[in-house]
This record gives structure tokens, sequence and C-alpha cells, in this order.
């Protein structure tokens, strides 16, 4: 009960070297493959979720956009295998880190704003001022939309970095209770380890969500610009 709450965050290391560099290369050791023609029921599987993730995700994308459906696909994957393993236990949770999660959000940010300046300049420009605005609020709306558009990426990171912190939190405060509460009474015992069970349940559920919702974002980010 004297553990730091925190102490999950903290990023570990090997013989006194970071270690998060090798905890962020396993997870796509963990995505399985086939040599063979017949793939099969797993790698079927995924294919198939693959598939239709990426069917989903770049149906409103034109041909350009399209070219990124590799990197969405990867994205998503990525964060969704780094969250669901950071719930196992005395595990080490990568999204749970804002530097992590901002250096993800900022080059597929700036890419996409870059690609619509490259590509769509008067359009993009367009953003910064909506049609039919009064004059005397044009240089207010200018830096309203300037900085809407600079906080995307953080508003990214963030979100992500909020909603798994807060899920590993709830769930090491709940698991401190149930092992609190073993030694002084049973039923209350059982009750709060059926609500840790639902939680564990719920959390898997988050991480495969926030997974989704970044690059989804990420994805109307780049429809908005292509």
């Amino acid at each position: 009960m004297n553990e730091n709450l925190f102490a999950s965050f903290i990023a570990p290391t090997i013989l006194g070297l970071p270690a998060a560099v090798l905890i962020i290369l396993f997870p796509p050791l963990l995505i399985p493959t086939s040599k063979y023609l017949i793939n099969n029921r797993l790698i079927t599987t995924q294919q198939w979720l693959i598939k239709l993730t990426s069917k989903q995700m770049m149906t409103m994308h034109n041909t350009k956009g399209r070219t990124w459906s590799l990197m969405l696909v990867s994205l998503i994957i990525f964060i969704a295998t780094t969250n669901l393993l950071g719930l196992l236990p005395h595990s080490f949770t990568p999204t749970t880190q804002l530097s992590m999660n901002l250096a993800m959000a900022i080059p597929l940010w700036a890419g996409a704003v870059i690609m619509g300046f490259r590509s769509k300049i008067k359009n993009a420009l367009a953003h910064f001022l909506p049609q039919g605005t009064p004059t005397p609020l044009i240089p207010m709306l200018v830096i309203i939309e300037t900085i809407g558009l600079l906080i995307q990426p953080m508003a990214l990171a963030v979100r992500l970095t909020a909603n798994i912190t807060a899920g590993h939190l709830l769930m090491h405060l709940i698991g401190s209770a149930t092992l609190a509460m073993s030694t002084i009474n049973l039923p209350s015992t059982l009750i709060i380890f059926t609500i840790l069970i639902l939680l564990t349940t719920l959390e898997i559920a988050v991480a495969l969500i926030q997974a989704y919702v970044f690059t989804l974002l990420v994805s109307l980010y780049l429809h908005d610009n292509t």
C-alpha cells in the first residue's frame, strides 16, 4: 500500500539504460505472419480486421489520401497492441507518456498540413477565414483558427495519454482496495474484485477505441488537406 501510485508510469531501465525503445519495438513481433499459400484462422481473421478498418477509414479519401493507408493501418495496430500489452501486470505502457504521443501526433499532423498547403493552398488558407465574416472580426478569427490548427496535435496526444493513464490509475486503486479488503471482509472483497474484472474488460475496449480514435482523427486531418 506504500507503493507510489505513479510508479508504473516511470520509464523502465535495464542496467541504467532506458528500455522504452525495446518495449516500443516489441509489439510488432506479436503480429503473426504466414509463409504458406493457405492461411490459418488467426491470420485470416487478422487480415479481415485490417481490411475492414482500412476500408472504413479510406472510403472518404481521394487517390492522394489513400497513399497514407499503410501508415494509418500500421499506426492503429501499433497503438492497439501497445495499449493492450500495457494492461498486463508489471508491464509498461508507452502510450501513457505524453512525449511519445506527441512524437506520433506532431509528424503526422504536420505532414497532412504541409500536404494541404502544397496541393490546395487556397482551400487551406480558406479555413482560417469563414465566408461572410464581418470585417472587424477578421483579425480575431484568423488568430482563433490559427490557434485551433496548432493545438490539434496536442489535443491528439493529450486525449490518448489522459484516457490510458486514467484507466491504469483506476485499476491500480481498485486492485489495491481488493488486496486490502481481502483480510478484513470477504464479501466486500468479492464485490470489489467483480468491479475490477468489469473495469478490466472496459479498459480492453478503451485501449482499442483510443487507438481507433487517434488514427481516425489523423485520417480526418488528412482528409481536410487532400
